[in-house]
């Protein structure tokens, strides 16, 4: 039996829903879309907040969307704002209003959680995501206050990083020093190339960037309904698009790019059927994508033609078992994890056998813990970058290894579990107090707090059992035994030292656990 998902996104110049179908059988049909303009963009990036008289028009979207659901018989709905919301100084206030009044509850989406969704849009396509990821790639995403790039080889992710280059941070920015349309080009790429620069010293070095993915409101939607011969007129050839994917090659999008410099703002959004106010952000958003292009001398582009609320019904599919996807989420956000320990210079070795005896504790004490994959998620992450902060300091390696968790995203990670993970990593090594953590980290609730107590008590316990740094055991094993948990490990090593200090690591895994871990050496 099929179910009916409604993906709303409050996004900085747009609110859509998207109404999904879904079953076992056939996946994800979409069944209808709207979208309403509302440029709730400025107002944040300006001063933070919003206006009344656009949160009286985001309730009046909203109950419209409401009514439509409900004519539907939609079943479940996920709403998030993004990056103006996560800009507005009153977003609390705001939100509370909006659900009071329209009954619909929207979540802010870090950027991390946004961009991780969108990232999900694309892998909706298919076998089309799976092709070009293949290769070189890079997923372009677009926002209006923005721009998230990830780096991909060999269909795996190897890094993202964020710029603060969204579409209308730089149209506000334009229009509040006066840049007239003839200047407009050469501003942009004077504010795209001055961050691409840093860009491309840090991360694109020796780096074969075949393809690109672009994720954009703009070239995106115009690409998706019409292709045009500039030239000779307005030509439709919707079909030739559909057979091509909407992949572009790198000289065909210069060609573009030059006659769409040729027409002015009116003729251009007569000929492409959008607003007159769409125009400036359409060429913002082409000068940008132009730039990152040519910066990277990519061959290929691909607009798939996504927004947020194909990733949000997509992951909705996927945790409702709607969906079976080949490719693994999780080891993406390990692979950016993965990335920011080796920009720190941790050791893969040890990391890697931190988190091997920390997952095997883990999964052998599930019926004690009852914690779920989400966690064993934030258990690895925080094994692999618990020694990042000694690039910084070694005698602070713990506050060190936790700032630049806190101060670094993680792909797929919301900033509360992210938190969690830098909590757990500076407690590793100083001493835990439940009151103190309450107190210095507000926006941590109880739970969140234990579960920051559980996982530094495993932290710990891993760490103990490797204290010599020196790897002196591939295996062993758990089993619980006389209130104890028993921990064999097979050896033919001198395991005096991790036996002498494995007390300070024991207690208070028994002190959240209500179980004492012991060492138990097996010789081969």
């Amino acid at each position: 039996m099929a179910n009916l998902f409604g993906a709303i996104d409050v996004g900085s110049h747009e609110i859509e829903l998207k109404i999904f179908e879904l079953s076992r059988k056939s996946g994800i049909r979409q069944v209808d879309d709207v979208v309403h303009l509302t440029d709730l963009g400025t107002d944040t990036y300006n001063d933070g907040r919003i206006s009344f008289a656009h949160v009286a028009e985001i309730k009046r979207i909203l109950l419209d969307y409401k009514r439509i659901m409900t004519s539907y018989g939609v079943t479940n709905y996920r709403a998030y704002g993004t990056s103006a919301f996560r800009d507005m100084k009153n977003a609390a206030v705001v939100l509370r209003q909006i659900e009071q009044e329209t009954g619909i509850h929207i979540d802010i989406l870090a950027n991390a959680e946004q961009r991780f969704l969108d990232y999900k849009s694309i892998a909706s396509k298919g076998e089309d995501f799976n092709r070009v990821i293949g290769k070189g790639t890079a997923i372009v995403d677009i926002g209006g206050g923005s721009i998230q790039i990830s780096l991909f080889e060999k269909d795996r992710l190897i890094l993202t990083q964020n710029l603060q280059l969204g579409v209308l941070r730089m149209n506000e920015l334009l229009h509040r020093i006066g840049a007239g349309s003839r200047r407009l080009a050469m501003l942009v790429e004077e504010m795209v190339n001055s961050q691409l620069n840093v860009f491309d010293k840090l991360y694109l070095a020796g780096r074969g960037i075949r393809n690109i993915i672009v994720v954009d409101d703009y070239i995106s939607e115009v690409l998706s309904r019409r292709r045009y011969d500039f030239q000779a007129g307005m030509t439709e050839t919707p079909d030739k698009m559909k057979q091509s994917g909407n992949f572009v090659s790198a000289g065909d999008f210069r060609q573009y790019m030059q006659e769409l410099g040729k027409i002015n703002h009116t003729d251009l959004a007569r000929r492409l059927g959008i607003e007159d106010d769409n125009v400036p952000l359409l060429r913002i958003s082409a000068i940008t994508v132009r730039c990152i292009m040519e910066r990277m001398q990519a061959e290929l582009l691909w607009f798939p033609c996504v927004t947020l609320c194909d990733g949000i019904v997509y992951e909705f599919a996927e945790e409702r078992k709607y969906l079976r996807t080949a490719h693994n989420f999780e080891q993406d956000i390990l692979a950016c994890a993965e990335q920011i320990s080796r920009r720190y210079r941790g050791s893969e070795e040890r990391t890697g056998t931190i988190r091997s005896i920390a997952v095997k504790i883990f999964d052998s004490t599930k019926k004690l813990h009852g914690m779920g994959n989400r966690e064993r998620l934030l258990l690895e992450i925080a094994a692999i970058l618990y020694d990042c902060g000694q690039y910084i300091s070694m005698t602070n390696q713990a506050e060190c290894s936790s700032n630049i968790i806190r101060s670094t995203e993680i792909i797929g990670i919301s900033q509360i579990e992210r938190l969690i993970i830098a909590c757990a990593v500076l407690y590793k090594h100083e001493e835990f107090s439940f009151r103190v953590l309450r107190s210095q980290e507000a926006s941590l609730d109880r739970e969140d707090c234990i579960l920051v107590a559980r996982l530094t008590a495993i932290l710990r316990v891993a760490d103990g059992l490797d204290v010599s740094h020196r790897q002196k055991f591939s295996d062993f094993q758990i089993r619980n035994q006389d209130g104890k948990m028993v921990i064999t490990v097979e050896t033919e090593e001198d395991i005096s030292l991790e036996k002498g200090l494995f007390d300070q690591s024991a207690e208070f895994f028994e002190e959240v656990f209500g179980l004492r871990p012991v060492i138990k050496q097996k010789k081969k």
